[in-house]
């Protein structure tokens, strides 16, 4: 039986392949793959997902022309002004994970805007990453725990502190541990997405291009994680008794 709730990751990848293979601009990979994220989004409660947390805009993506990058912009806005009353009739917390600092002023007020408006929701925690690296939150995280002071230790500090200080790192609120992370477009690496968070998630990857993931793929995947034996280190047998 499916265990709930799950905290699935996707690495949304596949979208200017996706484009490119059509004979399309890339932007029209990007406009098809938010499409793809309302799909995801709407199926993911009733197949027991809690948090949702999807990779959109790593930190190297600034590394991107220029052009590109403002498309990127202008669609992440756009997605939350479309959805932030859906999301918030359907129950769904939506949040960005990620810094800040960097984010377009028009963005960022639609951030601020759609947070607000979905605050209250409990089906579903949607996290969208953006601006996000995950060896920059560990390395905010570790400052922070040593106090800027070289060389010395807090004795206090253990796994659980460590994990708040890499959420408060994203602005993001205390997270459970990934269980379930995929990445679609074939590729099989985690660039830099949730280091921390899936030292113990069960990954799947998946050939289909983001803009053509649906709802069967996500059961797909599911389905797939259902199906293993989980034992964090421990023996399975062990842990039944």
């Amino acid at each position: 039986m499916m265990q709930s709730p799950l905290h699935v990751a996707i690495i949304m990848d596949g979208n200017g392949r996706w484009a490119t293979r059509r004979g399309l601009p890339r932007s029209a990979g990007h406009n098809a793959g938010a499409r793809a994220v309302r799909r995801v989004v709407r199926a993911a409660p009733a197949l027991g997902v809690r948090t949702l947390t999807l990779y959109a805009f790593s930190t190297d993506n600034w590394k991107r022309p220029a052009g590109e990058v403002a498309t990127l912009m202008r669609i992440f806005r756009s997605y939350l002004a479309a959805e932030s009353a859906t999301c918030a009739e359907r129950g769904v917390r939506l949040s960005i994970i990620g810094r800040r600092d960097r984010l377009p002023a028009p963005l960022l007020a639609a951030v601020r805007a759609a947070e607000d408006a979905t605050g209250a929701g409990r089906a579903l925690d949607l996290r969208i990453a953006v601006d996000y690296s995950a060896q920059d939150a560990i390395v905010a995280a570790a400052r922070r725990a040593a106090g800027g002071a070289p060389g010395r230790e807090r004795p206090e500090l253990g796994r659980e502190e460590l994990s708040r200080l890499i959420d408060e790192a994203v602005h993001a609120p205390p997270t459970p541990p990934v269980d379930l992370l995929i990445r679609t477009g074939g590729e099989r690496r985690l660039s830099d997405f949730m280091l921390w968070e899936t030292a113990y998630a069960e990954l799947y990857f998946t050939g289909t291009m983001w803009p053509d993931f649906r709802a069967d793929d996500l059961r797909a995947a599911l389905s797939d994680y259902a199906a293993r034996e989980r034992r964090f280190g421990g023996l399975l047998e062990l842990a039944a008794g």
